[in-house]
């Protein structure tokens, strides 16, 4: 049966009026994505409450920050004044190989401290940024603890200690310090600060500007110091310069690390006690982690 071309007409119309509402252009050009990490606080364990940053708990993280749709680039939040060599470059190294799986760049940009196993983060990146006033560098390895040996003669306590292998008590807090024990420890933190320095040379290569003895000294500099001797690409932040490179329609994508069973169960049951111990024992480690660098 034949419709009223009057009828038909009216049809059309009323097609072309609902089509002019979809986002087709939207769906046909899609905004760029930037799929967002944020690596804040301590690298590595600190504490049954208190997680720090670990390989662990960011995997699943990084691997969905690199599977994001019309994905153009994945950018790095790091705020850390370090800790865990090895959980610094376990972290680095998955960033690395997904980027090159995927042929997308990455982008790190320190907030308050890019400091430490916190800078070796940020070299994961193709490009560092951070603010003028961020704290950049501390290309070094830390140890420290305490000895209480004079302490327990005061209170007139025995130290029992018994092992087989004549290192195995190496520097115990409550035995008096061996320049034996010391020098081993030298020769440790060496071996942890040459892979340090081999891989911020071979992230970095000649865009470092300043000698070894500078740049590897341990000590850390302002963004803006910090960009001068080849630490970092430039003075940023994550919104505005992700802006400037992909268009101001540009969508940023947070990605978040799942939330552990245990964190949730904190604070309940017989443990309680135990635990909020041990997580104020955690927070004053954290504590004086930060207050390094003033913060």
């Amino acid at each position: 049966m034949n419709q009223d071309p009057d009828r038909r007409s009216t049809i059309a119309k009323t097609g072309r009026s609902v089509l002019a509402l979809l986002p087709i252009k939207r769906l046909r050009h899609p905004p760029p994505v930037v799929g967002v990490l944020r690596l804040a606080g301590i690298i590595g364990q600190i504490g049954p409450l208190r997680r720090g940053l670990s390989l662990a708990n960011l995997a699943g993280a990084i691997e969905r920050a690199f599977k994001l749709t019309n994905l153009k680039a994945v950018a790095l939040a790091v705020n850390s004044p370090g800790g865990s060599a090895v959980q610094s470059a376990l972290i680095a190294e998955r960033i690395r190989v997904l980027a090159e799986e995927k042929d997308v760049p990455v982008f790190a940009f320190a907030e308050d401290v890019a400091a430490s196993g916190g800078y070796w983060l940020a070299t994961a990146a193709d490009e560092i940024y951070a603010n003028e006033n961020s704290l950049i560098g501390s290309i070094g390895v830390v140890s420290g603890g305490f000895g209480f040996p004079a302490l327990l003669r005061r209170l007139g306590i025995e130290r029992r200690l018994h092992t087989a292998g004549e290192q195995k008590a190496i520097l115990d807090p409550f035995l008096a310090e061996k320049p034996d024990d010391v020098e081993k420890l030298g020769q440790i933190q060496a071996d942890i600060h040459g892979s340090f320095k081999d891989h911020v040379r071979r992230r970095r290569g000649t865009r470092l500007k300043a000698a070894d003895d500078e740049l590897f000294s341990g000590a850390f500099w302002t963004g803006r110091r910090a960009q001068e001797m080849g630490l970092i690409d430039g003075i940023g932040d994550l919104r505005g310069i992700m802006r400037q490179r992909f268009g101001d329609d540009v969508k940023l994508r947070p990605v978040v690390a799942a939330r552990p069973w245990w964190r949730r169960r904190a604070g309940r049951g017989a443990d309680a006690a135990e635990d909020w111990t041990a997580g104020l024992l955690a927070a004053v480690e954290e504590r004086l982690w930060w207050g390094r660098f003033g913060l």
